[in-house]
């Protein structure tokens, strides 16, 4: 369970060009993205049918400027999975909406370019296909030649992901390096999702490697920031990913292709 489209869809708010439309220090940004799979940091969720991801982020910029400290931007953030499969409309409830997610998260940004950010999630199941997990979690990132790395610290409060019987500790380390084409942006997501504790739990006990994936996304402006009614853009690609043992057990196979298209707006 829980989100799959980029673990953050949010970071601190840019400052606005005198061109922008909406030069305030509020931002909304939406996206509706399809799959044929979904697999939450390498835990298997649904591969069947169709998966639709709509989600909203509210951003709202409490600084930003020059300084040691760029800027400082608060995210709310409604994240939602919906399947018409085997833990859907076609399961044993019937229902649709699998999963909705909650997240308020806090970002600092560094001179440098270097953020950190803190955020609390509760992952939630409308239809009743899992039990409520609530969880705290810690990003860091920097600029590096275009890489952009990044490490992520996750803690269950209440609840496991993996169903597990004790709440686990979880590590991400991953990279997106991009390049700009006419317009358009590539990018080539790198990502390993490790247990520090208890968090994928196996036959064997705590099992330290979760997944590996690599990807290439496309994305393609419709837009731009003068729009009156926000930039918009569409975006798509494939991400290959590489199973732990549980994981692998849970799905049925040790790899898996994710393919995935959406569109988004920000405004």
């Amino acid at each position: 369970m829980a989100c799959a489209i980029g673990w953050w869809l949010t970071s601190p708010v840019a400052a606005q060009t005198s061109g922008d439309p909406n030069p305030g220090a509020i931002t909304l940004t939406g996206s509706m993205d399809a799959s044929n799979a979904y697999l939450f940091r390498g835990i298997p969720q649904d591969d069947t049918g169709l998966i639709l991801w709509p989600a909203a982020d509210l951003g709202v910029a409490l600084r930003s400027g020059g300084g040691a400290v760029r800027g400082v931007t608060v995210n709310v953030v409604m994240w939602n999975s919906l399947h018409t499969g085997v833990t859907g409309a076609d399961g044993p409830s019937g229902k649709l909406w699998y999963e909705s997610d909650f997240w308020t998260s806090v970002g600092v940004g560094f001179a440098g370019g270097v953020n950190v950010a803190a955020m609390y999630t509760a992952y939630t199941s409308p239809n009743g296909a899992f039990a409520s997990v609530k969880e705290l979690s810690f990003k860091a990132s920097a600029p590096l030649r275009g890489s952009n790395p990044y490490a992520l610290v996750a803690f269950e409060l209440e609840g496991q992901a993996d169903g597990g019987a004790v709440e686990g500790r979880y590590l991400e380390l991953g990279a997106a390096p991009s390049l700009g084409l006419h317009g358009a942006v590539v990018a080539v997501p790198v990502k390993v999702g490790l247990s520090l504790d208890g968090y994928y739990e196996g036959l064997r006990g705590d099992e330290r490697f979760g997944f590996f994936s690599i990807g290439g996304n496309l994305t393609v402006p419709l837009s731009d920031e003068r729009s009156r009614f926000g930039r918009w853009n569409v975006h798509g690609g494939a991400d290959y990913v590489r199973l732990g043992d549980s994981n692998a057990l849970r799905l049925g196979e040790n790899t898996k292709v994710i393919i995935s298209a959406g569109i988004g707006l920000s405004y």
